[in-house]
């Protein structure tokens, strides 16, 4: 029992990473709430109080029909869905690790797998709530019909991506400072409630308007989704291929300043007298 396992290829490597990020992530998921059923339905909670909460404000506004012909709670589910899977994605990666935290201090584990395991355990939490209330609006209100679903489901996976590459961004710089960064998280997610352009359709949009919102590629996979979710609509002014290598950019980027981070972190900046 005191004799520490041993990898002895690569494929043991890959087992072991795999079933410690499996481990991490119901960890993860246990995180929210001691009973898992309870963890979930309080995200599904959260989610339909949101899609109610837009469409309130969309009747304020005296719009109570879809700018795109087709169904209306599509059209708001289809922006809502994509929007918290990403902000909560940056959220989650942001806070995934430290090195105070307890769990760092044991071997197997590193920074990769808490990484990992933060993101699939949102990823987990925002598919189970989304595919429950859509099965429900399916039931009880009106049947769903999705013109392509493979394209909508590569949106959504690209929006949690996306998530993960900016909320690295963040992680990497939060031992540096701490307040600020936990501060910048909240301004991103705050400032996408607009500029991922989720209210309204992009087509719609006057070009004099649209660089207010182009430079997000949240903006352009939101579009990009309605396209894919309604035959009657085709985006033109929005590209996914955008968002794809602004994200990669940012993975760079995220894990540059996260490899120099870990070279010069130290626990003591933690320390407090």
């Amino acid at each position: 029992m005191f004799t520490q396992r041993r990898n002895r290829n690569l494929l043991e490597a890959t087992g072991t990473t795999l079933t410690l990020i499996y481990h991490q992530t119901v960890y993860s998921l246990r995180n929210s709430h001691s009973n898992a059923i309870i963890g979930l339905l309080l995200t599904i909670l959260q989610t339909a109080i949101f899609v109610a909460i837009f469409l309130l404000l969309y009747m304020l506004i005296g719009l109570r029909s879809s700018p795109i012909r087709g169904d209306f709670m599509l059209y708001v589910m289809s922006g809502i869905f994509t929007f918290m899977t990403h902000v909560k994605t940056v959220a989650a990666v942001a806070n995934s690790h430290s090195i105070g935290g307890a769990l760092g201090k044991h071997e197997p584990l590193n920074p990769a797998i808490l990484i990992a395991a933060a993101a699939l355990s949102t990823l987990y939490q925002q598919i189970i709530g989304g595919a429950t209330i859509m099965i429900l609006y399916h039931i009880l209100m009106e049947p769903v019909s999705v013109y392509f679903f493979p394209g909508c489901l590569a949106m959504f996976l690209l929006s949690w991506f996306g998530g993960v590459c900016v909320g690295l961004v963040f992680l990497g710089i939060r031992p540096w400072s701490p307040k600020t960064t936990g501060l910048l998280t909240m301004i991103y997610q705050r400032a996408n409630m607009i500029a991922s352009g989720k209210m309204f359709v992009a087509n719609s949009l006057p070009n004099i308007m649209l660089p207010w919102f182009s430079w997000n590629p949240l903006f352009h996979l939101i579009d990009q989704t309605r396209g894919f979710l309604f035959v009657n609509y085709t985006p033109q002014k929005t590209d996914y291929h955008y968002a794809i290598w602004v994200f990669i950019a940012l993975l760079m980027i995220g894990l540059l300043i996260n490899f120099t981070t870990r070279k010069y972190e130290s626990i003591s900046w933690n320390a407090t007298v």
